[in-house]
C-alpha cells in the first residue's frame, strides 16, 4: 500500500484503492454533497481534509452502522434545525437495543446448546415456559 503524500492529496482512484471503495461510491457520496474534490489535470483530487471525511463515513458506517443522512447531519455539525448530539445519541440507543438481543439470542442459543434433551424445541420445559409467556403477551426480553 503507497503511503499518501504528506499534503495528503490523493487522486480518486489512490483515495478508492487505499480504503477498497468503488470509486462510484466516491462519486456518489460527491453528488450527494459529503465531500468534495478539486480537479486537477481533469482528475479528481482529494485534500487531506477531504481524504479525512471520506474515511471518517466509511468508518461511521461500518462501525457505527450510520445511514448517510445521519453522517450527512453529523458532518453538518450543529445547526439551527438539526443537534448532530442528537443522532450520535439515536445511534447509540439502536445500538443499546441490538447488543440486548444479541445477549438474548446468545442465553437462547446456550441453553440450547447446554440442553440435555436431544430435540429441545420439543422437550425443553425452560423453552416451553418461554414460549407461554410469550404467547400471553409477556415481554421477551430483546424484542
Amino acid at each position: 500500500m503507497a503511503t499518501a503524500p504528506a499534503d495528503g492529496d490523493m487522486s480518486i482512484r489512490e483515495l478508492a484503492d487505499r480504503l477498497g471503495l468503488p470509486l462510484s461510491t466516491l462519486h456518489y457520496w460527491e453528488r450527494r454533497g459529503l465531500v468534495s474534490a478539486r480537479r486537477r489535470g481533469g482528475q479528481r483530487r482529494y485534500d487531506a481534509a477531504q481524504c479525512h471525511r471520506v474515511a471518517l463515513i466509511q468508518m461511521w458506517q461500518a462501525t457505527g452502522q450510520m445511514s448517510l443522512n445521519e453522517i450527512e447531519r453529523v458532518l453538518r455539525g450543529r445547526t439551527e434545525t438539526t443537534d448532530w448530539r442528537a443522532v450520535v445519541s439515536g445511534r447509540i440507543d439502536e445500538i443499546e437495543a441490538q447488543l440486548e438481543r444479541l445477549r438474548t439470542a446468545r442465553n437462547y442459543l446456550e441453553h440450547m446448546r447446554d440442553c440435555p434433551h436431544d430435540n429441545p424445541a420439543l422437550d425443553c420445559a425452560n423453552l416451553k415456559m418461554q414460549t407461554r409467556k410469550h404467547l400471553n403477551g409477556k415481554s421477551v426480553p430483546g424484542t
